[in-house]
């Protein structure tokens, strides 16, 4: 007897196609822009005016060393690190013993207060600059990296309760009761029990505020005037302003844009599953 004929599913398979095909266009208009910055940093200036295109040029390390002489490179690299670390911890104690408030004790107004933070997220940076900056001046913070710190602390306090406050509520609190009657004080009780609850959701803030902090150009920009608190994000203004026989320095702009990259890809590499367990657990209750 003949084997009757398997009918092929071509429907499925031309869906399937279709799905790759959008994904493979996808991947390539994101990752374009990161290969024009990494061609760009490793190019020297005439490949980058020169036609038809250069797209495998000779890589070269000269654009990395006139960075470091036209800036403190070294310095401003320092900066960023200190202006993000400090900030990345301070906004997540700050946040996680608010959340906890917010989460735990019910007090008159604490709803109204929830949504006080949520709306001062839509208050636009650059309409703050001019109070702020005379609040620095006033406590004579104003060219430091712990004004800035401050600063940029107070912006990404509210998200980053609002996130944390749904991890902390995944906690019943009658084993917080029973944790305080077995004698376990408060900073055991957040250590044993609420901490590694909320951990996917402190790494992923960390990442997140971490990202914003060394990324972030206005405060850096507007608050401080010396190099000893300028940030790496101010090195491409000050890059950008320079002269170049070619126009603008486009390939030590791309320099620092590699170089500001490079910690946050690694970041996210080590804290990958973290940041999933984070973006998902919160949504969980």
């Amino acid at each position: 007897m003949n084997k009757p004929q398997r009918n092929i599913p071509w429907n499925r398979i031309l869906n399937s196609s279709s799905l790759y095909l959008v994904f493979i266009l996808f991947t390539i208009l994101v990752l374009l822009p990161v290969y024009w910055m990494v061609r760009s940093a490793f190019s020297i200036p005439t490949d980058l005016i020169k036609l038809p295109l250069v797209y495998l040029p000779n890589p070269t390390l000269r654009n990395f060393s006139t960075l470091m002489e036209q800036v403190p490179f070294a310095l401003y690299l320092r900066n960023s690190f200190l202006f993000s670390i400090c900030t990345t911890l301070l906004t997540l104690i700050v946040s996680f013993l608010a959340a906890y408030a917010f989460a735990r004790i019910q007090f008159p107004g604490s709803n109204i207060l929830m949504w006080i933070l949520l709306i001062s997220m839509a208050l636009p940076d650059i309409g703050t600059i001019v109070p702020l900056y005379r609040i620095l001046k006033t406590f004579h913070l104003s060219d430091s990296i712990a004004g800035i710190t401050l600063i940029l602390t107070s912006t990404l306090t509210p998200f980053t309760v609002w996130v944390l406050v749904s991890f902390i509520k995944q906690v019943p609190y009658e084993i917080e009761e029973a944790a305080i009657l077995d004698g376990a004080t408060l900073p055991q009780m957040f250590w044993h029990i609420l901490l590694p609850v909320t951990v996917p959701g402190l790494v992923t803030m960390g990442l997140i505020n971490f990202v914003n902090a060394w990324n972030n150009l206005l405060y850096p920009l507007s608050f401080t005037t010396s190099p000893s608190a300028k940030t790496l994000s101010v090195a491409i203004t000050e890059i950008y302003n320079s002269y170049s026989p070619y126009g603008k320095p486009w390939e030590l702009i791309m320099a620092v844009g590699v170089t500001m990259t490079i910690p946050i890809i690694i970041l996210v590499l080590i804290s990958q599953r973290s940041i999933i367990r984070g973006l998902t657990g919160g949504a969980i209750k």
